[in-house]
């Protein structure tokens, strides 16, 4: 099974995407697409949907994970949030992608065993259980851990063959 994590985020979305192979985790390709704060709205959108778009392109997911939404006291925030999230749930049902959310506290249990881990703790984990050098940066650690939580939450592993990226 290959899943495409995502963090989004406005201006800094974490990407993953990872691949079980029996009781294994692989990292196929991980990072931040990040979008400068001078950029428009509508620009970080389409910014948003071409890295997304490319990445399934490059990485052929079976299926996507997205953390669901979750509490902001700032309106202004939320409404970002919400807007990056659809664009990414959009560009990934065009390419005929499943869409899985889950919440911090799932994501945070599967990671870490904790659901109210803290953000070092997950980071630890994440880093550990798939054998990275160095931790990454934590936008795409959360988005590890969100495709971390798809695939403990899916029973299906298969084995694919790598991508060329």
């Amino acid at each position: 099974m290959r899943v495409l994590g995502v963090d989004t985020s406005l201006r800094s979305t974490g990407i993953a995407v990872l691949e079980t192979c029996g009781n294994s985790i692989v990292v196929v390709e991980y990072g931040v697409i990040k979008i400068s704060q001078a950029k428009p709205v509508s620009e970080c959108l389409r910014c948003l949907s071409d890295g997304i778009g490319g990445l399934i392109q490059r990485t052929s997911p079976q299926a996507v994970a997205i953390e669901g939404i979750f509490y902001c006291k700032n309106v202004k925030t939320a409404v970002a949030l919400g807007e990056a999230r659809g664009v990414v749930i959009s560009v990934c049902a065009s390419a005929g992608l499943p869409v899985f959310e889950y919440s911090p506290k799932k994501v945070k249990q599967a990671a870490v065993g904790y659901g109210a881990a803290g953000k070092d703790q997950v980071m630890r984990m994440v880093t550990a259980l798939l054998k990275l050098p160095s931790a990454p940066a934590e936008d795409a650690c959360d988005a590890m851990a969100i495709a971390i939580c798809h695939l403990h939450s899916n029973s299906a592993h298969q084995c694919l063959a790598p991508s060329r990226i």
